[in-house]
């Protein structure tokens, strides 16, 4: 009957599209002879050429993308890594569009012939009479959008996957169930990963299936329940088993998740998930299986009561055992007793998070720092003394650009760098920085492409100071510096000046040109008075060749500009600069590596070279605290830009594995695998195999100008506040926790003092080495804490100076711990010292009432003569547009005690009592000679003169000039500001001329003078 009925509704559709259009036909509107119009073709051309120009786009970012790679020398990078995400994504795809396709075609073809009529089917009817027209193009489509979003979910995940496959052992195993740490950090994030995908694939196909079930009436609500047939049952059954299946090996995967947990108070699995989450785990994982087998048994036997009931069970013993049981033993056993249960585990968190974070050899030594400043306890620190650092490297920026940028279009960053170079056979502690294009400082009648582009492409030379010293009127004293370029580090003919490749240089160069072909780019300015600008033309091979016509078609659109594409300014020998930022290139070649924020330029083997610090780090580590990058980084240099903060992302292992060298002129990056006993790093190299060269080939130039990486140290550090503690119930009660102190010299609250390189001796050490320091106060609760010092941290950055050789003491993370009974002032402590001094304040106050900005430099933390050494430059800068900071003063303080002067000689001698027991070597720069020992220099009566009167009259002027304005007399006050300068320069020549006190020629050990807290007592 139902057949009879279907071939009769059949007969009567067809007889009626038959005779409906014969009896209702119109005229054709269509002249004879025209052809007919073809206007849907426009709709499938117009597609088509969009089509094809989105996928030349695609194209032209794809192949610029190889030229890139190929011309580097990295190509084996970008191979392995697309393909990586390819056939990842391909294989994505394909479980995804095959689980939703056969669920959709599956639930389709069993679908009933025919069901009760009710209103409900006449919906049913209606909606599938809609799909009809479109059914098989959404039973492909969707399965293929689907399959795009898992393609491409699972592709961002290659590291993962890669990293499984090529895994390297740790050596070490885990306390818990004894497996190497590699399993944690390469097989169960991969394990995790498949799992997880198989279960969104298991449940998206399922929803597509029961979906599609439903539409065809296979399952149906009714007043008695839901119907179900029995082929919609036979699907779901399998469905659910496939799922639970899964469940079960997701569960079991969260027994060793649970050493990587960071919910409680310390990180990895406490004595709740040993005892009470991972048991749950495996019963759950069980449970799980066999509720599967359950499912499997109804879709043959039919019958569904066994797993309903299975799978409430299932549910309630996953409420009960997962979530109710660990509960009840972490608050009615764990919490009364909680040190003594958790003791084992502390252990366990402590000893991993240290061995995680490379802290497990650090070196701790008592140091019993004294507050007495004694007459010449600086003696066994001379070789520090002699080199402490007073140039400020984030204040002197101005002063090197104002001193050294000679054309607009040069430019300094904002925050140089500090390095250390061999100086007359002695190491000098250098601040470095390179003079870079600023092609957006051109004149705005000159800022067509041409100039952008072609003319003005690079930057040159290296401009070094000393850090330790500087010019009479307190400017950088230059170790390298001028155009040309000259000084100690080199000149034009041994090393290349030319900076093509910066931290800012513009966004893409073109340069190159055939052999003979006039010069076309800006170079410098000449040496020589009235010589006009030198012209260039870059000889390297720093970018893809854009000589083609093919070529600059790409290139135009991925830069969009049509200039590159017309231009006479592209030749055939022509080569495109881009991605030229070092951070940026080594960050592509390297896409495993999260690199520093932090590099620096060096002058190493006849080249500028830049120096980029990389880390392999991982989320895995079980046991391992873990900690936000970009929090535990930022600072005082983060917050105000001139660092670049790194990215927001978790860590629980981190290693400085790759140091890698980026050449200035043309771009080329080497990758030297410095931890070559890296597991994470050595499964990395078995991915790209060619990319990184072992550090034994790094030259002895480059290895003496590697430092401790800045972003390394401070996660390091910001870990020491609380992992110092080895003792696990110390550690629970945190009774003995750290904090890094917050800068002083800033306005900003809560902004943590950065670390500082400094050459500097350490009490364990027979000479100074390039260090990296930073200081630890009290625990900061609620924005306060005690400003005293609890420990000073120092990393040895001296590798050494021969090729492929590593010093030993590299990298040698060495603590001093500070009683805290001895009272040790801390930065913030010291600096309110300086700023509350009267003779201090009042000096400064003047200064800044001559229309200038007083800046106090970076506050330096030593260890020398057997207690605490702070040391503060403090920069002159007046108003105007041309002004930069001048160093014009040294604050030190030492215990309670605080020194003054227009040199660091000069001050450490005030600090204790007229003899330091050390020479900073700067006293010749206000002229002092400085006196013979034993005897007492001649009291300048004129020169003591001077400098009251002058102060007499800068008072004077103060007063008048605010009277002046009070009245609204402002020529009066703007004369009168100008009597208050020329009185200051007054008392500062006044002062150069008083000789420092004399040191004592045999001091008696039993008397220990006291620091004059001024400048006062001297003049």
């Amino acid at each position: 009957m139902p057949d009879v009925n279907r071939t009769h509704a059949s007969h009567v559709n067809l007889t009626t599209s038959y005779e409906v259009p014969s009896l209702s036909r119109p005229t054709s509107p269509i002249p004879p002879g025209r052809p007919p119009s073809r206007r849907g073709a426009l709709t499938p051309t117009l597609i088509v050429v969009a089509i094809a120009v989105v996928g030349f786009i695609f194209f032209a970012n794809v192949w610029t993308d190889v030229l890139w790679y190929r011309q580097l020398g990295y190509f084996e990078v970008f191979v392995t890594e697309n393909l990586s995400r390819i056939g990842i994504f391909l294989a994505g795809f394909a479980l995804m569009f095959v689980a939703v396709f056969f669920a959709i075609r599956v639930a389709y073809h069993a679908r009933p012939v025919y069901a009760p009529d009710s209103e409900m089917r006449d919906n049913l009817n209606r909606y599938q009479a809609q799909l009809e027209p479109v059914r098989r193009v959404v039973m492909v489509g969707l399965p293929i959008l689907f399959g795009l979003f898992a393609g491409s979910a699972a592709a961002s995940q290659w590291q993962k996957v890669l990293l499984f496959f090529n895994q390297e052992p740790f050596g070490q195993s885990d306390p818990e169930f004894g497996l190497d740490i590699s399993f944690y950090l390469m097989t169960l994030p991969f394990l995790g990963l498949v799992t997880g995908f198989l279960i969104s694939v298991v449940v998206v196909a399922g929803i597509a299936g029961i979906l599609t079930h439903y539409l065809y009436g296979s399952i149906r609500l009714m007043e008695r329940g839901v119907f179900t047939s029995r082929a919609a049952q036979i699907h779901l059954a399998v469905t659910g088993a496939a799922f639970l299946i899964l469940l079960g090996a997701n569960f079991w995967l969260d027994r060793y998740a649970a050493l990587q947990g960071n919910g409680g108070r310390w990180a990895g699995a406490l004595y709740t998930d040993v005892n009470a989450v991972i048991p749950t785990k495996a019963i759950l994982a069980v449970a799980a299986g066999l509720v599967a087998i359950l499912f499997i048994v109804a879709a043959v036997i039919g019958r569904w009561r066994l797993p309903v009931i299975g799978t409430a069970m299932l549910i309630i013993t996953s409420i009960l055992a997962g979530g109710v049981y660990p509960w009840v033993i972490q608050q009615f056993q764990v919490r009364p007793s909680e040190q003594t249960l958790e003791k084992d585990f502390i252990q366990r968190n402590i000893e991993m998070t240290r061995a995680a974070y490379g802290l497990d050899q650090i070196q701790v030594d008592r140091y019993d720092a004294t507050n007495t400043a004694s007459t010449g306890a600086l003696a066994p620190d001379a070789q520090t003394t002699a080199n402490i650092r007073l140039l400020d490297p984030n204040l002197i920026s101005d002063a090197f650009s104002q001193l050294e940028q000679y054309r607009p279009y040069y430019q300094f960053p904002e925050a140089l760098n500090v390095d250390r170079y061999e100086v007359d056979g002695k190491i000098q502690d250098t601040v470095i920085a390179v003079r870079e294009l600023n092609p957006a400082n051109v004149a705005t009648n000159q800022q067509g492409w041409l100039n952008q582009h072609v003319v003005y492409t690079h930057g040159y030379g290296v401009v070094a100071a000393k850090g330790n010293k500087f010019t009479v009127d307190g400017k950088p004293e230059f170790l390298q510096s001028g155009i040309p370029s000259t000084g100690v580090l080199g000149d034009d003919s041994t090393y290349e000046p030319r900076i093509y490749f910066g931290e800012d240089s513009p966004e893409y160069s073109i340069v190159g040109a055939p052999s003979g072909s006039p010069h076309r780019e800006q170079d410098r300015p000449s040496g020589k008075e009235g010589d006009g600008e030198t012209q260039y033309t870059f000889t390297g091979n720093g970018g893809p060749n854009v000589g083609s016509f093919f070529n600059k078609v790409l290139y135009s659109i991925k830069f969009q500009s049509s200039d590159l594409l017309l231009s006479d300014g592209v030749n055939a020998e022509s080569q495109i600069l881009y991605d030229r930022s070092p951070r940026d290139r080594v960050e592509k070649v390297a896409p495993y590596l999260t690199v520093d924020g932090n590099s620096y330029p060096a002058v190493v083997d006849g080249r500028v070279k830049w120096i980029v610090d990389g880390y392999t780090t991982s989320q895995y580590y079980p046991y391992s605290q873990q900690e936000q990058l970009s929090a535990a980084t930022a600072d005082s240099q983060t917050t105000s830009g001139r660092t670049v903060a790194l990215p927001n992302s978790s860590v629980n292992y981190i290693r400085n594995s790759v140091k890698a060298t980026v050449d200035a002129y043309d771009g080329s990056v080497t990758l030297y695998a410095w931890d070559d006993q890296d597991p994470v790093l050595k499964a990395w190299q078995k991915v790209f195999p060619t990319s990184v060269k072992p550090y034994s080939e790094m030259s002895g130039d480059v290895m003496s100008h590697v430092r401790y990486p800045e972003d390394l140290f401070k996660v390091q550090r910001e870990l020491l506040g609380r992992y110092h503690v080895t003792e696990p119930v110390s550690f629970y009660k945190s009774d003995e926790v750290w904090s890094v102190p917050n800068d002083p010299t800033v306005d900003t609250e809560g902004i943590k003092q950065p670390p500082f390189y400094m050459s500097l001796q350490m009490p364990d050490q027979e000479k100074p080495a390039f260090q990296l320091t930073s200081s630890f106060i009290p625990q900061i609760v609620n924005g306060t804490a005690r400003n005293v010092l609890y420990g000073f941290l120092a990393a040895d950055s001296d590798a050494g100076n021969e090729k492929g050789v590593k010093a030993d003491s590299y990298g040698k993370l060495r603590l001093l711990q500070i009683p805290p009974e001895t009272q040790v002032p801390g930065p913030g402590q010291a600096q309110n010292k300086f700023n509350s001094d009267p003779t201090v304040s009042q000096a400064l106050n003047l200064l800044r009432q001559g229309a200038s900005e007083v800046l106090n430099g970076n506050l330096l933390t030593l260890p020398v003569g057997g207690g605490i050494l702070y040391v503060q430059p403090v920069y002159l800068k007046s108003t105007g547009e041309t002004s930069y900071p001048t160093l014009q003063r040294v604050l030190v303080a030492f215990g309670d005690k605080v020194g003054f002067a227009p040199t660091l000689d000069g001050a450490l001698k005030q600090l204790f009592g007229g003899d330091s027991g050390a020479a900073a070597g700067d006293s010749g720069n206000t002229g002092q000679t400085p006196p013979a020992p034993g005897t007492t220099p001649p009291v300048s009566a004129g020169a003591q003169a001077d400098l009251k009167a002058a102060l007499d009259e800068a008072n004077a002027a103060i007063k008048a000039g605010q009277a002046a304005l009070a009245a609204g007399d402002f020529a009066a006050y703007g004369e009168e500001q100008k009597k208050l300068a020329a009185a200051l320069q007054k008392a500062i020549d006044a002062e150069g001329k008083i000789p420092a006190p004399a040191p004592e020629a045999t001091p008696s050990p039993e008397a220990t003078p006291t620091a004059t807290p001024s400048p006062a007592a001297s003049n």
